[in-house]
């Protein structure tokens, strides 16, 4: 069964810009699924309207097993710089009216995974590009989300820091069971962490290829030079190409 669907969206903004039409797209729970497209095609304008930041302007977007609880990484982490990294990662809780020691614990545990146990009172301008994106990752996972809506967010980061974030998702969304959608650029970073691809088309944006990715359950560096990811991003590059060639 699906985790959402989505039926005839489109979105239309008062400039007049259309951003994506006539989309359809069902996205099954436990699936690591990544958008890719060319710049401006709609893909973070349908992140948007699954996490009810915008409406759409046509069409619909079901839940047929009730609306989960959904967390949101932008591209940029967006931590507040008088807050330490805790303070930062419990502030979703405490806008749910969560006690403080409860989201304390909780928001500890969050930066326990992420590798920034030793940080908790670090503030953002103590930390690194990737650390801060840490903090922006526990801050969404210590609201114990199904679904996890990610736009980009390792795009600014060197391409170590990148493969290590690339891992430390997988392993958070296999360990917690959370369904994420994942917003990329990188044929290469879809092709590592998806169980799908959907390729979208040039504004405005409509799903154009829907591919599926044979993963084995563990990845490491050592994937990345198999015949099989060379396969995967292959098969995406190619989507990827006839759709900006369409």
């Amino acid at each position: 069964m699906a985790l959402i669907s989505l039926r005839g969206v489109s979105k239309t903004f008062d400039s007049g810009t259309q951003a994506i039409a006539a989309l359809d797209l069902d996205v099954r729970a436990g699936e690591f699924l990544s958008l890719v497209g060319p710049s401006g095609c709609g893909k973070s304008t349908a992140l948007r309207i699954l996490a009810d930041l915008i409406a759409p302007t046509t069409g619909s977007v079901t839940w047929p097993g009730g609306k989960p609880e959904i967390g949101f990484v932008f591209q940029e982490p967006t931590l507040m710089p008088w807050r330490t990294a805790l303070d930062n990662a419990r502030l979703p809780l405490e806008l749910k009216g969560i006690a403080r020691g409860d989201a304390e614990v909780r928001s500890r545990q969050a930066l326990t995974r992420v590798g920034l146990g030793e940080f908790e009172k670090a503030y953002p301008r103590e930390l690194s590009g990737g650390m801060k994106m840490r903090v922006s990752i526990a801050r969404a996972i210590a609201a114990e989300p199904k679904l996890l809506l990610m736009d980009e967010p390792f795009a600014a980061l060197d391409e170590l820091t990148r493969q290590s974030l690339n891992d430390d998702l997988l392993k958070l969304a296999r360990e917690d069971g959370i369904t994420v959608i994942f917003v990329t650029h990188s044929v290469y970073e879809s092709a590592y962490l998806s169980d799908r691809v959907v390729v979208m088309t040039p504004r405005p944006g409509r799903v154009t290829a829907d591919i599926a990715i044979a993963q084995p359950t563990e990845r490491s560096a050592g994937y990345r030079l198999t015949s099989q990811f060379i396969d995967a991003a292959g098969k995406i590059s190619a989507a990827l190409g006839n759709a900006m060639a369409a």
